[in-house]
């Protein structure tokens, strides 16, 4: 896990974001029922303006619904080139976090880059499941709806999740028969088994697994997996989900953290019973999330296996993303 990566193919130079000043165009769309796409009112007006500190490279904050969760920050070049994109979905028990938690992650895509969409959600005190994964796709499609405005390749994309954004991330990998233009998922520590946070959580002295049980709970409108319930569950359930038509997986765990790699082992065995490959990644200790993913060599591997899905193998170090899968 401590191989650099260079995104050879992008042939652009790395350069450093400052911070930017973000604009919500008056855009606004009726979320619908569960879909991947949704019909827009309006095309969404690009009202960002150029960052001061990155020649070229600007941040407009847009809405895909009408809810003020529903929006997304957008990294973009303001030129033709169609660049490959990768969607950020930040964690927080699904009841907290926000997409400015974010930010210095979504800097580090852009500086490759890559078009970068940080997205927002309801959260679990603003709608139940799967309002949350109904989010996720329609952030998804309204990107892919309008990929000329941010220099966009919708045919050619990423999602990566952190936490409970994970379990985002995931599900929308596993939504149906595929998404369409959708070439890789990752997680960094995915809560991708509610019902294994629920269990672990019941009868133990870890606050966090206790935590993560409640949040669970309430992710799933207040009520425990059992009788009229059971449906929900099984829906948040992503390895109930897996079909031949999934997106390729990378998640990553801490090997002591409060959401083991049981999780991605699970989903690891039911992708692998429809021939959808996933590695599943361990580092010693206890880290959970964004401070995971800080380890030196992590945030490396995830962006030269990003690179792999979205290139083909146009960056430099498959050997180290080898050496670290076999650990």
């Amino acid at each position: 896990m401590r191989t650099a990566v260079t995104v050879g193919a992008l042939a652009l130079a790395a350069l450093v974001l400052g911070p930017a000043a973000v604009h919500t165009p008056s855009h606004a769309h009726a979320a619908s029922a569960e879909k991947t796409a949704v019909k827009a009112e309006r095309t969404p007006a690009p009202t960002a303006e150029p960052d001061p500190l990155v020649q070229g490279t600007v941040v407009d904050t847009v809405a895909y619904g009408p809810h003020a969760r529903q929006r997304m920050d957008v990294w973009y070049q303001t030129d033709v080139i169609r660049r490959p994109g990768v969607f950020l979905i930040h964690g927080g028990w699904w009841s907290s976090g926000d997409k400015k938690y974010m930010t210095e992650i979504s800097r580090s895509y852009a500086e490759q880059g890559y078009t970068v969409f940080n997205i927002n959600y309801r959260l679990s005190g603003d709608a139940s499941w799967p309002a949350q994964r109904t989010d996720t796709l329609d952030a998804i499609a309204t990107a892919r709806r309008h990929a000329a405005l941010w220099s966009f390749d919708p045919n050619n994309y990423v999602v990566i999740g952190f936490s409970a954004g994970g379990h985002l991330a995931t599900a929308a990998g596993t939504y149906k028969t595929g998404l369409p233009g959708l070439r890789g998922v990752v997680g960094i520590s995915p809560v991708i088994s509610p019902l294994t946070a629920y269990i672990q959580g019941a009868d133990t002295f870890d606050l966090n697994k206790r935590k993560l049980r409640a949040a669970a709970i309430r992710l799933a409108g207040g009520c425990e997996p059992v009788g009229k319930c059971a449906r929900i569950w099984a829906s948040m359930e992503v390895s109930q989900h897996a079909s031949r038509g999934d997106a390729p997986m990378l998640t990553v765990h801490s090997a002591d953290e409060f959401v083991p790699a049981e999780h991605s082992y699970q989903l690891k065995e039911r992708l692998a019973q429809v021939g959808i490959p996933m590695t599943v990644l361990t580092e010693p200790g206890v880290e959970h999330s964004a401070p995971l993913y800080r380890l030196p060599g992590v945030a490396d591997t995830v962006q030269q296996w990003v690179a792999e899905k979205l290139f083909g193998g146009g960056s430099s170090g498959g050997s180290g993303l080898a050496a670290a899968a076999g650990r």
